[in-house]
């Protein structure tokens, strides 16, 4: 059952997630995540889809957290490399969200996009099986250097974002506010998410479903 539960829980956020990143992306002349503005500015230079580029970099970045920290990677952070990327190309391939106005409406979308990309990373998370690529990638990197994670965060978003610039990506003012406004949504659906889960696990413990099973 938990298990069952676990996944469900798991592939929701990843679902909501790629849908906020993907009306972000609808809107990305306001500026969006750093790691999506590399994502758009390889997908406008090179090619493939922006999709497959953010499969591509969370692979690079999963190999590196391989090579500094095998405690991060678990079976759904290759999970997430793969899906987040494969969900954003099909909703952007679905072309049913809504469309750049260049006026107001634009500002609720690109808010919608961060809102649920906070939510949407703090339920996946929530599921317990395994932290992002990005996500591993950091932490790798904070316990090899002895350093805090928030700084780890600022310098590796500031200069993913200052490749992606380089390489004219899509930078605006939302590229500076995303952190903001997604950092607290993430960590209030994330405490949410753990307290669903461990309520489950209270209703259905392992022993429970053990004898079920058996």
């Amino acid at each position: 059952m938990m298990f069952t539960i676990r996944w469900s829980t798991y592939i929701f956020g990843l679902l909501l997630f790629s849908l906020g990143i993907s009306l972000a992306i609808k809107v990305q002349h306001l500026g969006i995540h750093p790691w999506d503005v590399l994502n758009v500015a390889l997908f406008e230079k090179v090619g493939l889809s922006i999709g497959s580029w953010a499969i591509i970099i969370s692979f690079v970045l999963i190999l590196i957290s391989w090579v500094l920290d095998k405690s991060y990677i678990r079976i759904g952070t290759f999970l997430n490399a793969v899906l987040v990327g494969a969900f954003v190309d099909l909703y952007l391939w679905l072309d049913v969200l809504p469309e750049a106005t260049n006026s107001w409406p634009d500002y609720f979308i690109i808010i919608m996009g961060i809102v649920l990309m906070g939510i949407g990373g703090g339920v996946y998370n929530a599921a317990g099986v395994g932290s992002g690529p990005r996500d591993g990638f950091m932490l790798s990197i904070s316990d090899k250097l002895g350093q805090p994670i928030g700084r780890i965060r600022i310098i590796t978003e500031t200069s993913v974002l200052l490749i992606g610039l380089l390489l004219g990506g899509p930078v605006f003012i939302f590229t500076f506010i995303f952190t903001f406004i997604q950092s607290p949504i993430f960590q209030a659906s994330l405490l949410k998410g753990r307290k669903v889960i461990a309520a489950f696990e209270e209703r259905f413990p392992k022993k429970y479903y053990e004898k079920s099973s058996a």
